[in-house]
């Protein structure tokens, strides 16, 4: 018997009913359920041919855990060693390269240090930071938000100098990233499973974090959802995600990439919509039986193909204008996302 887990947290829809439709398959030999764990011990087999992780970002205990299940030959989705190294700023440069448009981002270093961390650690560092030269290449507004970070945690959208040296003073030992508002008239947030299937959601950063999935969306340009669907894909296909989310903020017909970290989701019934969720669901079941069924064959960890990734620099998207656009009358869908 091949065993399907799945690990989660706090959320209640979705690992119910995932458990539930691969075990409706009634496929021989294939059987999902929660995840039961306690001590690990080292090296040995965790007992199942895949695991879908909704949690190990948020308790170390989890990912270590499936790093060794991977390592006695689980795969899991996500693959845990390379969520553990990935990054937005990474994630950024890599879109750049392949010729997904992003915003103008910076990277920028510590306003405090670790502890252990002195003067005599920082030789290498400039100083002062030429900040006049960041903010021209950026330019206002923007946002100011953690380089590796999620949920909307120490995210801070700045209008000027001022702005930004206030909310950069309460960014504590954050390593934070500087990035150019988009002034958007559509937003899609991209459900890609597998690194084939895509469900392009309307979606608005603007409304309450309930209410955000736009249910009754209106008709958007066939070309603009082909172009979403296709830097979507491009980019799950570049990072070895098998299940994640892929953000885009639309100005002028530009389908920006803002957020494409998201290798647990959401996938909340009440979130997403009934329709969304039983295609989302159904489509991850799949995913993890046809796993199950190639737990056998060997499976290649290695990312140097997409590290030397040539750069595309023919097919790279024009960046948002820096300066700010002119005031948008009441009523109309223009607006700024709070990145995350």
């Amino acid at each position: 018997m091949k065993k399907i887990g799945v690990l989660f947290g706090m959320e209640n829809t979705f690992p119910g009913a995932f458990v539930d439709r691969v075990n409706a398959m009634e496929i021989e030999g294939i059987h999902a359920e929660f995840v039961h764990l306690g001590g690990v011990h080292m090296a040995e087999p965790s007992g199942y041919a895949v695991i879908v992780d909704r949690i190990s970002h948020d308790l170390p205990f989890y990912r270590s855990y499936l790093k060794n299940a991977v390592l006695t030959g689980t795969q899991v989705i996500n693959n845990p060693f390379w969520w553990s190294a990935d990054d937005k700023f990474f994630n950024y440069a890599l879109a750049a390269k392949l010729g997904v448009a992003v915003p103008k981002t910076v990277l920028l270093p510590h306003k405090k240090f670790p502890p252990q961390i002195n003067e005599r650690s920082l030789r290498n560092l400039q100083f002062p930071l030429d900040w006049d030269g960041i903010f021209e290449y950026v330019g206002f507004p923007a946002f100011l938000k953690p380089h590796d970070g999620g949920g909307w945690r120490d995210v801070f959208q700045v209008h000027n100098r001022d702005e930004f040296f206030h909310a950069y003073d309460q960014t504590r030992d954050l390593c934070m990233t500087l990035q150019a508002a988009v002034n958007f008239q559509e937003y899609f947030r991209c459900y890609v499973v597998g690194q084939s299937d895509v469900r392009i959601m309307p979606y608005d950063p603007r409304r309450p974090h309930e209410h955000r999935y736009v249910l009754d969306p209106p008709e958007y340009d066939k070309k603009l959802l082909k172009r979403v669907e296709k830097d979507a894909l491009t980019l799950c296909k570049a990072l070895g995600y098998d299940l994640n989310t892929v953000e885009f903020a639309v100005e002028d017909g530009i389908p920006y990439a803002i957020d494409f970290m998201n290798p647990a989701p959401d996938a909340d019934l009440h979130a997403v919509g009934k329709e969304s969720f039983e295609w989302i669901v159904d489509k991850v079941a799949k995913l993890a039986v046809k796993k199950a069924q190639s737990s056998n064959k060997k499976h290649d960890l290695n990312w140097s193909a997409f590290l030397a990734t040539p750069s595309k620099k023919s097919a790279a998207k024009p960046e948002p204008k820096s300066t700010p656009k002119k005031t948008v009358k009441k009523g109309t869908k223009k607006g700024r996302k709070e990145n995350d």
